[in-house]
């Protein structure tokens, strides 16, 4: 059983081994407590940084070239003023008492370059002029400054003085800009990252200099630069490979060389041990210890006396013990930052892993505030029922009474004396002009005037007060019905993003072996490939990405990657996308995905009313995403542009929504909205479409006041109706999902009623329609649509009354252009498993 299929489950871990892990980690968290309760190890832990760093410094201020050049250290203390001003004063001190073991008057010339930088810094920081862009031309000058005070202070002004006082200069200078780069990876927390080449390589020379302050240093005969040098070069050697062993080793052999003229040969053994040292890089620290052992001796043999290979040895014997007690933690730290390499790798998926994460949990919390907005608007009361309310009423008949009453001498006779039999009379005159508005007082009846006499003012003022009572509420039942479209919407919104955060958290898998197996099959044909990443091998859902070296002309991607990935996997695998990454190169990265089971052919035949230019009914057919090809047809009300706008605005919007993973039901009632709100003026459009799933032929109808659609299946036509209102006229609009399974080879026919209408009312039109689809020869959709609209145009004597539109699609099996291609030796791959 192969190990991707292996589920460990925790409750079956055996009981002593757990026991063993905890007492481990018990002892563990007892020694690092007592640790953290010593004070010298608080102390140690708390200053770490500003610990290495004066360690560095002091080896820095200790560093020379040529015995008479320093310029490590006015570099250093610049770098560290510009970004780590805590440890300033430590590092300068480390620096100057490194500085004394170095010949009369070193320590003297480091002091006086540290003292003049900070004085400039502090010039340029009072008039704000600070910036780190400064820094290696204020070490060039501090630097030039002390060398030219030399030379002037000097026996005698020569040109060698003034040019090693220039090279010291232009080394500080030069250095600065390394140091910048390499020191933020020591007192920074980086991102998870790859470093990039200059940053390796600034690094390198950063750990190389520091090891020149160790020259002429040794332990019981062994050179300490040496032994360190070598652990350096076994340790990159081991993170990163032959190539970073090999850069490690040629940069610190000449830079030592550098501070030892005598020691040039370094240079040739570092590299040639890093190299071979890396190459052992898959045996892990035993196999890696034995390449530098042995790369070192081999070129000892020949720059060195029998004495000194002896010595070489032993200081190579040194270091690789070192290296044997490194912890592991140390070499995945730094192997994490090295492109390429494994750790890092796992590093950008674990980085990729919490991305991942926490965007799919902001768009699950954005998906809830969307639902709990759409629940807020939706519990707005109706209009209508807001319209009835007892204020509304109150309020209507206040200012009834208030117009009309007010005047009246028997005001008080009427409301005062017989309250109720008022009420009751302005009510009933209420309910009668809102049955009749254009009532006129001899309307009434008789008994009213006896209760009031001025009922016919009364009238005309609660006339006056219903229009604008009617037009207040139309506008509330516009702001009702916008609120319901927002809700409707929000609602939608938080649909859309909790299926994209549904998707987002699905788990990437690591299909390492499964990669492996196409490479290896590819470059069995020939094939030059770059890379190659496997999104998905779910059936019916492969995605997978191949970069390649492409041969123009040739088209290597169809004709041999695709058949071969189909016999792989036994399925049927096409081009989805075709992208050029690097045109110079050569390089191109192709898409493959899942070929579809099923392919839609289509033609479309229509003709304008009158034979005008322009109709009122639009049609489309699109791949709407994950499978699924629409074809859809709308009538707009009446002939013309404005029907035209409005049946292409009706599609266009539905297939938005629909693309974006809206709901059907929810995209429809959203397009009716919207044509409702648009236009104060009452303009609707049919909506008829066929969304065929291209993977299983499932198809679902959303027919909408439309003509009905027709499927002919051999000698049999099968008609598919929907009773309903076009969308754009009421706001609560019913919506039919009509599904059916269709088969291969079968023909759907919609039409607009242009066309089912033409016979007239005196014929059934449904027979009528089934057999003039009947007496269709031939199953090219283009050639059907053109032969029915002919059909239909000379059945009404050669006029056309009405826009007509026809849209005709055939569903076939998918055919690849290709056959699939079989290797021997290549076994079909078995696909990732999942355990739930």
């Amino acid at each position: 059983m192969n190990k991707s299929n292996v589920v460990n489950l925790p409750e079956w871990t055996r009981a002593g081994s757990k026991d063993k892990g905890q007492k481990e980690e018990a002892w563990s968290t007892r020694v690092k407590n007592w640790g953290m309760k010593q004070p010298l190890i608080q102390l140690i832990s708390v200053k770490k940084w500003t610990l290495l760093l004066s360690l560095m410094g002091f080896l820095l201020g200790r560093a020379m070239i040529l015995d008479e050049l320093s310029p490590f250290a006015v570099a250093y203390f610049a770098v560290i003023v510009f970004m780590r001003k805590d440890s300033i004063l430590p590092v300068a001190a480390a620096i100057i008492l490194g500085s004394l073991f170095t010949p009369f008057p070193g320590a003297i010339v480091v002091a006086s370059e540290l003292i003049i930088l900070f004085l400039i810094y502090k010039g340029m920081e009072n008039f704000q002029r600070v910036d780190l862009s400064y820094a290696p031309l204020m070490v060039f000058v501090s630097s030039f400054m002390v060398g030219l005070f030399r030379v002037v202070i000097g026996p005698s002004i020569a040109w060698y003085p003034l040019m090693m006082a220039a090279v010291d200069a232009l080394l500080g200078f030069v250095l600065t800009l390394v140091f910048l780069q390499a020191l933020p990876l020591f007192t920074f927390k980086m991102k998870s990252r790859a470093l990039r080449s200059d940053e390796v390589l600034c690094l390198i020379i950063l750990l190389a200099s520091v090891m020149t302050g160790l020259v002429g240093w040794t332990v019981g005969g062994l050179s300490l630069e040496h032994v360190l040098s070598r652990y350096l070069i076994l340790l990159f050697a081991l993170a990163g490979g032959a190539p970073l062993g090999a850069a490690v080793g040629v940069v610190t052999g000449l830079i030592l060389s550098l501070a030892d003229i005598g020691a040039i040969y370094q240079m040739s053994l570092l590299a040639f041990s890093g190299m071979l040292a890396g190459m052992m890089q898959s045996g892990r620290k035993g196999a890696v210890a034995m390449g530098m052992l042995l790369g070192s001796t081999i070129l000892s043999v020949y720059f060195l006396g029998p004495g000194d290979v002896m010595s070489s040895t032993w200081e190579t014997c040194a270091a690789v013990l070192l290296f044997l007690l490194t912890p592991k933690g140390m070499i995945t730290a730094i192997a994490k930052y090295v492109p390429g390499t494994a750790d890092h790798s796992r590093t950008q998926h674990e980085y990729a892993r919490r991305v991942r994460d926490i965007t799919a949990e902001r768009v699950t919390q954005f998906s809830q505030i969307f639902q709990q907005l759409s629940s807020s608007f939706g519990q707005i009361p109706r209009a209508a029922e807001a319209g009835k309310s007892d204020r509304e009423m109150e309020n209507f008949m206040s200012t009834v009474t208030e117009g009309a009453c007010a005047g009246c001498i028997r005001r008080t006779h009427c409301w005062d004396a017989k309250f109720y039999q008022t009420y009751r009379y302005m009510t009933d005159m209420m309910t009668t002009v809102e049955e009749c508005p254009d009532i006129t007082a001899a309307q009434l009846p008789p008994e009213w005037n006896r209760i009031c006499g001025k009922t016919a003012e009364v009238l005309e003022v609660m006339k006056g007060q219903y229009e604008l009572y009617q037009h207040d509420m139309r506008w509330k039942r516009q702001i009702y019905d916008s609120r319901q479209f927002v809700a409707e919407q929000l609602s939608g919104v938080s649909q859309v993003m909790e299926d994209l955060a549904r998707e987002i958290k699905r788990e990437g898998q690591a299909m390492y072996r499964q990669e492996g197996q196409i490479r290896e099959a590819l470059e069995k044909l020939g094939l030059s490939i770059h890379s190659i990443e496997i999104l998905s091998l779910d059936p019916g859902r492969v995605e997978i990405e191949i970069v390649h070296a492409y041969t123009r002309g040739f088209d290597e991607c169809r004709k041999m990657i695709a058949p071969l990935l189909s016999d792989i996997l036994e399925e049927n695998i096409a081009v989805v996308n075709e992208t050029a990454v690097h045109p110079r190169e050569g390089l191109s990265m192709v898409t493959f995905g899942s070929a579809k089971a099923y392919e839609v052919s289509t033609g479309v035949a229509g003709a304008a009313k009158g034979g005008d230019m322009l109709s009122g009914d639009s049609f489309s057919t699109v791949e709407l995403g994950n499978g699924t090809f629409a074809v859809s047809i709308s009538d707009g009300m009446g002939n013309g542009e404005r029907a035209r706008m409005e049946s292409s605005a009706a599609l266009s919007m539905l297939e938005k929504l629909l693309q974006s993973g809206m709901d059907e039901k929810l995209a429809v009632k959203s397009v009716n909205s919207i044509l409702l709100l648009r236009s104060p003026e009452e303009f609707y459009a049919t909506v008829d479409m066929a969304l065929i799933d291209q993977y299983s032929a499932q198809t679902t109808f959303m027919k909408i006041a439309s003509a009905p659609s027709f499927i002919r299946r051999g000698s049999e036509v099968i008609p598919i109706t929907s009773s309903n209102l076009p969308i754009g006229i009421i706001k609560d609009i019913e919506v039919d999902l009509i599904s059916m399974q269709l088969r291969p080879g079968d023909i759907l026919i919609m039409m607009t009623d242009g066309i089912y209408d033409a016979p007239g009312y005196a014929v059934n039109k449904e027979i009528w329609m089934k057999r003039l689809i009947q007496e269709l020869e031939g199953d090219d959709p283009q050639d059907m649509a053109d032969e029915l609209l002919e059909k239909v145009i000379r059945y009404q004597g050669n006029e056309i009354h009405d826009d007509m539109t026809i849209v005709v699609s055939r569903l076939d099996h998918y055919h690849p252009q290709w056959s699939s291609l079989h290797l021997p030796g290549i076994g079909r791959m078995e696909r990732p498993r999942t355990v739930s």
